[in-house]
């Protein structure tokens, strides 16, 4: 018998969204996994989660063998909303906007076989940046 480890020919994906307005987590962000296996080809969505109370979405399913495109789908717009009603009961000053700037964000990458890619979020109400963390 073999103890060696072989590595999976699939590729996963994890994220986490930080407000830097706020300098805090962002709890309750639905996102959507979905993949592709070529530029042409449909997209399939896999699944689905929410971020954590510490920002986090560690639960979305693996990447089907030949995956070579993954978009995350951020749903922005009901944190923002909640966000600004809790402003609201604390009396804090009015957001510039009455709307919501970004009410959605999507974030679509290459990936290679076997690689995990972590895609951190870092959100604001009118701005926002990503990059493949570790």
């Amino acid at each position: 018998m073999s103890t060696e480890t072989v590595a999976s020919p699939h590729s996963s994906v994890s994220t986490h969204i930080l407000d830097t307005s706020i300098g805090r987590p962002a709890e309750g962000v639905a996102i959507s996994l979905s993949a592709r296996s070529g530029p042409a080809a449909e997209w399939q969505q896999l699944g689905g989660s929410a971020t954590d109370a510490d920002g986090r979405c560690k639960d979305l399913p693996a990447l089907p063998e030949g995956t070579t495109h993954v978009r995350l789908d951020f749903e922005t717009e009901t944190y923002f909303e909640k966000k600004k009603q809790a402003e609201a009961q604390q009396d804090a000053p009015a957001l510039r906007d009455s709307g919501v700037f970004f009410p959605e964000v999507a974030i679509t990458f290459a990936v290679a076989p076997g690689e995990h890619y972590h895609v951190p979020l870092l959100l604001n109400p009118f701005g926002y940046s990503v990059y493949r963390g570790s």
